[in-house]
């Protein structure tokens, strides 16, 4: 389902299911990321939900927290992202420790060009687009990894879409560039 005509990056609350057939695979990404088969395929079985509650706190600062479920209510990966290019470490049970950060950033400050693709005007606020970045705590999880990711609008198949561009770099230096497709579900 395509998202609200007046929907914008300012606010992208609501309700989503990933929409698989509209979405590049990411499994060589979970794979080298250290997931195991049987979690990737669990994964590939199941549908993708989120819940994102996206809001400013008492000090202006921008959040956006996406609770994932999968396929009867199977709790998936969730992410809490302040919008303000601090690094912040979490422990995720699919991922294991995980660095990141995030900020809005012109398109011109993103180095990537396929996270610079495609994108509607309803992607930007005040010029500025949703990056982020994740990577392996390495200390930590004794792998290394890397991803960098541009959220937004964009039109597929005719229709309105929250996406994300999804630059991912492997232990060995491997790069995949995938494009996740949400379908937009409902208001909170």
């Amino acid at each position: 389902m395509a998202a609200p005509v007046d929907m914008t990056t300012r606010d992208i609350s609501g309700k989503y299911m990933m929409n698989k057939s509209l979405s590049d695979d990411s499994d060589e990404i979970l794979r080298l990321q250290g997931v195991s088969w049987w979690t990737r395929k669990a994964i590939s079985l199941a549908t993708l939900y989120l819940t994102v509650k996206h809001y400013k706190d008492d000090n202006g600062i921008e959040h956006i927290d996406i609770d994932q479920t999968l396929t009867g209510g199977v709790k998936g990966t969730n992410e809490y992202r302040t919008l303000d290019w601090t690094e912040r470490t979490y422990e995720d049970h699919v991922f294991g420790p995980v660095l990141g950060k995030s900020r809005r950033v012109a398109l011109s400050e993103v180095e990537r060009d396929w996270l610079k693709k495609d994108w509607s005007e309803e992607s930007f606020a005040d010029g500025a687009i949703i990056y982020t970045t994740a990577k392996s705590d390495t200390a930590k999880s004794g792998r290394t990894w890397l991803s960098e990711q541009t959220w937004g609008f964009e039109q597929v198949n005719g229709e309105k879409r929250y996406t994300r561009h999804v630059f991912f770099q492997g232990p060995e230096g491997e790069i995949i560039e995938i494009r996740l497709v949400y379908d937009y579900t409902g208001p909170l």
